[in-house]
């Protein structure tokens, strides 16, 4: 902590700062930021997990389509697939304690101390949180799909309609679930390209408007086939555009980044 009216550092549990003898106001520091909240059962801080990425809800969902013809799964799966749990003990989210809540607190003495204001930088890209990515649905529909399979062979050997029938409605249910999470598969793949696309940018801004592969597979973290791949599917020839250099070294450069580099530097002279 620092004293508000001199900014000396103090130690916790100090009243007084030791250099203008202010009296140290101490305020509750919240936990929550955006939509982190506390698990009363388990006492974790973070955000709430989807239902079904437990593993024993996943299994448990299994088990009940498989005993009940995939009827119960269905339900069960439509009933919970909006609910949120905590990622440690698996409570409902809806008990969490909200920020402003009297019980959503940490005492300041497990709170680290809050180090100097750092000097204002350039504005960070904010990333939002990547979608998700449907394995569940995938799974699930999946699931129902060889279900199904089963159901309609065992009916149509028996001679018996029945089992044809909602065979044939488990199906039509579980073909639906996998296309839907084949497309939260695609929306996460586009989410995750815009992000790494979004870095490239920051990154040529970085380096004066030329990069190459190296570069990109180094500073993002990729492998080298990966950022060609991603530079590749940026060279649009206008705003990207790739070429060889005399030591045949293959460079991609950005000319709007490179103008407003040299239009910036016509202005200061």
């Amino acid at each position: 902590m620092r004293c508000s009216t001199c900014g000396e550092n103090l130690l916790a549990g100090e009243d007084r700062c030791p250099t203008c003898g202010a009296v140290v106001e101490r305020r509750p520091v919240p936990v929550a930021k955006g939509n982190v909240r506390q698990c009363p059962r388990c006492g974790h801080h973070s955000e709430g997990v989807p239902y079904f990425r437990k593993t024993g809800h996943l299994a448990l969902l299994v088990g009940l389509s498989v005993f009940t013809y995939g009827v119960g799964g269905l339900v069960y799966y439509a009933r919970c697939r909006k609910r949120q749990v905590c990622p440690n003990c698996g409570l409902g989210w809806e008990h969490s304690r909200k920020p402003g809540d009297t019980d959503d607190w940490i005492p300041a003495s497990e709170v680290p101390a809050r180090a100097a204001p750092a000097a204002p930088s350039a504005p960070a890209a904010r990333e939002q949180p990547l979608p998700p990515s449907g394995i569940g649905r995938r799974v699930f529909g999946a699931g129902l799909g060889i279900l199904a399979t089963i159901l309609i062979t065992a009916g149509i050997a028996e001679s018996f309609a029945g089992p044809v029938v909602v065979g044939g409605m488990l199906g039509m249910g579980g073909s639906g679930l996998f296309l839907w999470g084949w497309r939260a598969l695609q929306e996460r793949r586009q989410a995750v390209l815009q992000i790494l696309n979004r870095r490239v940018l920051m990154l040529a801004t970085e380096r004066g408007g030329v990069l190459t592969v190296t570069e990109v597979a180094a500073q993002l973290d990729l492998s080298l086939d990966a950022a060609e791949k991603l530079m590749v599917g940026m060279d649009d020839g206008f705003r990207v555009r790739s070429d060889i250099s005399e030591e045949g070294v293959i460079y991609y450069e950005f000319p709007e980044v490179v103008h407003q580099k040299k239009l910036r530097a016509s202005n200061r002279a």
